[in-house]
C-alpha cells in the first residue's frame, strides 16, 4: 500500500479518535459526578468536640448525640478532639485532658476501631479512604479511548467502507 491508499484509513483513525475522545470524557464525566460519593473531596479537619458531662452519661449507659457527623474520611483529614468536659477522655492514640485538645491526621487508607471513652460503647470505627484525583479520573479515561477508538474505527468501516480510487473507477465504468 502507498501513502494515497493509507491516507483515508489514517484520516478515519484521527476521526474516531476524536469522537473517542470527546465521548468518553463526556460519558465518564457525567457517571462521575452522578455517582459521586461523600469521601469524593479535598481533605478537612474534622473537630470532634466533647461536651461537659459526657464521663456521667457514659458511665449511666446513656447515649450521647453523634459526636462524628461523618465516619468515611479521606487521606488527609485532620480528627481534632476537644475536651470540653472535666475529665480526661480517649479516642485510639489521642488524650485529651479537661480543657484541652488533641490531633489526628489520618494518612492511610484503613478500617480504624479505636478504643474511646466517650461513647457507651467503648469503640469507636471508621473508615479512611483515598480520595477520587483529578488524575485518577483521567486514568480510567486514557485507559478507556483507545478501547473505544478501536471500536469506533472498525465499526465505521464495517458501516461506511472506504473505496479505493480502483474501485471508484471501476463501479464508474461498469455502469
Amino acid at each position: 500500500m502507498d501513502k494515497r491508499q493509507l491516507r483515508p484509513y489514517l484520516v478515519r483513525l484521527l476521526v474516531a479518535s476524536l469522537v473517542s475522545l470527546v465521548f468518553v470524557f463526556g460519558f465518564n464525566e457525567i457517571s462521575y459526578q452522578v455517582q459521586k460519593e461523600s469521601h469524593d473531596r479535598q481533605p478537612a479537619t474534622f473537630e470532634i468536640v466533647i461536651p461537659p458531662g459526657t464521663a456521667q452519661k457514659v458511665a449511666a449507659g446513656e447515649a450521647l448525640p453523634s459526636l462524628i457527623q461523618e465516619r468515611v474520611f479521606v487521606i488527609g483529614d485532620v480528627i481534632r478532639l476537644v475536651n470540653e468536659d472535666s475529665v480526661a477522655h480517649q479516642l485510639g492514640p489521642l488524650w485529651a485532658p479537661p480543657g484541652a485538645s488533641a490531633q489526628l491526621g489520618l494518612t492511610e487508607p484503613n478500617k480504624y476501631a479505636y478504643t474511646c471513652s466517650f461513647t457507651p460503647s467503648r469503640y469507636l470505627g471508621f473508615d479512611v479512604r483515598a480520595p477520587t484525583t483529578i488524575s485518577t479520573r483521567l486514568t480510567g479515561m486514557l485507559l478507556a479511548a483507545p478501547t473505544m477508538t478501536v471500536f469506533l474505527f472498525i465499526y465505521s468501516l464495517l458501516v461506511f467502507p472506504l473505496r479505493t480510487p480502483g474501485e471508484h473507477k471501476l463501479a464508474e465504468g461498469s455502469s
